[in-house]
């Protein structure tokens, strides 16, 4: 083992999964990368899983006996772990070529993280590709505290220290555990996504996330009001109205039969979905060309001493001419300042050992096209370049 070529150790969570695992023991043992220690720990499966598992006996150790359940499993493999990065594949799930080697390179290049993800797939029952899974976006912790889980489990590569130093994963949970952790990780360590294309997701009927429905949803939103101290936050609303538009929507069909309680149903779920769409790219304040509205949340980790805000004021959008921007930090009044057209900087000092959430409140707005620059009818109150978390 050498210091570019750390040890790593992947750990398989399984029970009864002898239909697919021979898939995830393929994908982690081909591997290119040299130095990899690989774990399954079963819940004591009563199907094919220790016979497939035998066939490689040579190359993985395999742990079969009762335990508490999906987390329990990862987080005996991690304590067991001698490699100082883990991850964990399910037992359904792959990865994809050169996985590891780009979760060990994506460290090495952000030492300053507790964990890295990148991007990746959704696969059916049979492996098929469906689709790349659509939410994966940079590093944003405002958005995964209050919105949404947008990492891909299947892609995230941990400092074993840093989730020792944070806690192990949460065994009361059994949805939304890599959530729990990424955020509590993301909040001390910070996170950092890695372009590259780590693995898959196996999405079927009755995998776990997708059977979970109710029991799934009362459980984020307990995760989500503990990370964020809301009741309702907007993950509240997105993952409540992608679970019960379904029940829902089937209960109009129950109510009203035929085809105008299909009609019914079908809208009302796509009132749902332009809900969810609302939630998800909208909430923040901050539109995808890094304009932003008169009210733009953000959020630092707790090791950030101050934050340092860059945007920009357009020459051409004489409305925001002196815009005064009133800046909170966790609820209490931090900066006031007026600024005027062209580039600027403002500093916000921070009370470090907290992460900090920042609201940021801008006076005045203009609409793009009452200013010549086409159909754009969006209130729009400056341009973001960057909020640096200073050390």
């Amino acid at each position: 083992m050498t210091l570019s070529q750390p040890l790593v150790t992947i750990v398989t969570p399984s029970y009864n999964q002898g239909h697919f695992i021979r898939a995830t023991i393929e994908s982690v043992l081909s591997q290119g990368y040299p130095n990899v220690e690989y774990l399954i720990m079963d819940g004591g499966s009563t199907d094919a899983t220790a016979a497939v598992a035998a066939e490689y006996s040579s190359r993985l150790t395999f742990v079969s006996e009762k335990d508490r359940g999906q987390t329990h499993a990862i987080n005996k493999g991690f304590q067991r772990a001698n490699g100082s990065i883990v991850a964990w594949l399910n037992s359904d799930d792959v990865y994809l070529p050169d996985a590891i080697a780009h979760g060990v390179a994506g460290l090495a290049a952000h030492p300053e993280v507790g964990a890295i993800y990148g991007e990746g797939f959704q696969i059916d029952y049979d492996g098929n590709v469906r689709q790349q899974f659509p939410f994966t976006e940079p590093f944003n912790l405002w958005k995964l505290t209050f919105v949404l889980d947008y990492v891909l489990q299947q892609s995230v590569f941990f400092r074993r220290s840093c989730v020792e130093g944070v806690g192990w994963a949460d065994e009361a949970l059994h949805f939304g555990m890599d959530w729990d952790l990424l955020i509590r990780l993301a909040k001390r360590y910070g996170l950092a996504y890695v372009p590259e294309k780590f693995g898959c997701i196996r999405e079927y009927e009755a995998a776990k996330s997708f059977a979970g429905g109710q029991r799934r949803f009362q459980e984020l939103a307990a995760l989500l009001s503990r990370h964020t101290g809301r009741r309702c936050p907007p993950g509240w609303w997105f993952y409540g109205l992608d679970t019960y538009d379904k029940i829902w929507a089937e209960r109009i069909r129950k109510v009203v039969p035929g085809s105008l309680g299909e009609y019914l149903a079908t809208r009302f779920i796509h009132l749902c979905r332009a809900g969810i769409d609302e939630v998800y790219r909208h909430s923040q304040g901050l539109y995808a060309d890094q304009w932003a509205g008169t009210r733009l949340h953000w959020m630092l980790p707790e090791y950030a001493r101050a934050a340092v805000i860059r945007g920009t004021l357009p020459g051409w959008a004489r409305p925001l001419e002196d815009q005064e921007f009133c800046i909170r930090v966790n609820g209490k009044l931090a900066v006031r300042k007026v600024v005027p057209l062209g580039d600027f900087v403002m500093e916000v000092p921070l009370r470090q050992g907290e992460a900090c959430v920042l609201q940021i409140d801008s006076a005045r707005y203009m609409i793009p096209e009452e200013q010549g620059h086409g159909p754009d009818r969006r209130r729009l109150a400056w341009q973001l370049r960057q909020i640096e978390a200073v050390r």
